[in-house]
């Protein structure tokens, strides 16, 4: 079926309006759940005073969205700050000498936060994976660098490593391990590429440039050394037509998104909710249903978010950073589910795409998709909540494949070639909506927890059917066509684009 097949107008507006109608019922109903659920002791650690004029409290359980844009706020916002202006002002004086400003800003201000120890600590590990990287070994690359990834990540390593750093500031251990954990993938990239290299090394400078780059030390995204390389050493500085503008537009959006997210928290206790299950039980199938969904929504948010703040200094610098991730409400198949663009190109540049090719033998596939969440697993820090969610979207991302393969099989693809293609869509948006509820299933387990996963899946799966089970899928199939309809507009537009390029 191709992707433009178009659906009527009517009945694509009847979707909408589905979907409408759906969202606002059940949004609905989480607002009365948090304002009955306001006082609950339960809820007392989590629920703060908010804004005085909205006259109600705030929902405060995210600590890294607290940490970005109201604890730690100002000295983000300060270092940041001095990064953009020595930034502009030697990329204006001396463009061909802006990456090693980069990077002295950047070993500076984390000598300044974090110490002597933990700078040299880094250090050491780039030390340690540019040697090995001489070797020009692929899998040697590979192996030294997880092994590296690993001190940070299992006992007794990370603890007596951490152990060097002293202080007892409460961003301490965020930082720590955000700043090691990057500082391990980029050292992997660096090494990787240079076995790419036909002729010579890279020089131990180009490895600190990337690796020291502020904006991208602590918090990512990850940019492959390849792309930082060859961005960060452009001597001709220009930008395209209307970049500023742009970059002015999506600062001021970021703003915006921010301060309509905390005026969310003030009506809708979508992290608190999940943390009682005794009150969370007695919501209705429907605002249980739109809990899980808006979870999921809130991650991708934040994501977006500090992503996009990272982003716009990165562009003010003449970098074209990984974009923010694609909003999970657009999502409906496993292999585009992501919450970190620059991780997921990562992982896909070096791993999924290296071992699994074309991605269409089904033993490659299963072969890639392992060693893909193998990584993650380790990425993540291996814990049992972290092996779950690996087993079940590793699950998730081969089924796909085996339903189409199956479905690829003689009497099936006749039997679609039948039909006609109008039909043939709304038949797979019954299958994608199925997918899309997996998704979610499979990812509140990570930014929930296993019993609220369960709890959900029991009351839309066993308790709510065939009711509420059914219903939420109609709702769900009507949102992935839209999905769709969106896909074909934006297919039909690049079509045009590029045959206006042809002309």
């Amino acid at each position: 079926m191709g992707i433009k097949t178009a659906l009527p107008h009517y009945e694509l507006g009847f979707y909408a309006l589905v979907v409408t109608c759906a969202l606002v019922y059940s949004l609905n109903g989480i607002i009365e759940a948090s304002r009955d659920g306001m006082n609950r002791k339960s809820f007392r650690e989590n629920i703060k005073e908010g804004w005085h004029y909205f006259g109600r409290k705030m929902d405060v359980a995210d600590f890294e969205w607290a940490m970005w844009f109201n604890t730690f706020r100002n000295y983000i916002i300060f270092a940041l700050s001095g990064h953009v202006i020595f930034a502009k002002f030697f990329s204006l004086m001396v463009p061909q000498y802006r990456s090693y400003v980069y990077m002295l800003y950047g070993i500076l201000t984390v000598l300044a936060i974090m110490g002597t120890n933990y700078l040299m600590l880094i250090l050491s590990h780039c030390f340690f994976l540019y040697t090995i990287s001489l070797v020009k070994s692929k899998w040697l690359c590979f192996a030294a660098g997880l092994c590296s990834l690993a001190t940070f990540k299992m006992e007794p390593f990370n603890t007596w490593q951490s152990g060097f750093v002293t202080g007892t500031f409460s961003l301490q251990d965020i930082l720590f391990y955000g700043g090691s954990g990057f500082s391990i993938l980029r050292c992997m990239s660096f090494a990787l590429e240079t076995c790419e290299r036909k002729q010579g090394f890279y020089s131990p400078m180009e490895l600190l440039k990337y690796n020291f780059y502020l904006p991208f030390f602590f918090f990512g995204p990850i940019m492959t050394f390849d792309q930082f390389h060859v961005q960060v050493n452009t001597r001709v500085l220009t930008r395209r037509e209307n970049e500023m503008w742009n970059i002015r537009v999506n600062a001021l959006t970021q703003i915006l998104v921010i301060l309509l997210v905390d005026v969310f928290f003030h009506y809708l206790y979508i992290l608190t909710i999940p943390s009682d299950l005794k009150f969370t039980n007695r919501l209705s199938d429907w605002s249980l249903a739109g809990l899980a969904y808006s979870n999921l929504v809130y991650d991708w948010v934040k994501a977006a978010v500090m992503f996009g703040v990272i982003n716009t200094i990165s562009r003010l610098d003449h970098l074209d950073p990984p974009q923010p991730p694609k909003c999970i409400t657009m999502l409906y198949v496993f292999a585009e589910t992501h919450f970190d663009r620059g991780i997921n190109d990562w992982l896909c540049k070096y791993v999924y795409d290296y071992i699994g090719e074309g991605h269409d033998n089904i033993k490659r596939e299963l072969i890639a998709t392992v060693a893909t969440f193998l990584v993650t697993t380790l990425w993540l820090g291996p814990c049992e909540i972290v092996y779950i969610w690996s087993v079940c979207n590793c699950f998730g991302l081969n089924f796909e494949l085996w339903v189409q393969k199956f479905f690829q099989l003689g009497p099936f693809a006749r039997f679609e070639a039948m039909l006609p293609e109008s039909m043939s869509r709304r038949i797979r948006g019954v299958f994608g909506a199925a997918n899309f509820w997996a998704i979610i299933f499979y990812n509140i387990l990570a930014l929930n927890s296993l019993d609220f996963a369960l709890l959900v899946a029991k009351r839309l799966l066993i308790t709510g059917f065939p009711e509420s089970t059914l219903s939420i899928w109609l709702v769900t199939y009507c949102g992935v066509q839209l999905i769709k309809e969106r896909e074909r507009l934006m297919a039909i537009e690049q079509e045009r684009l590029e045959k206006q390029k042809v002309a």
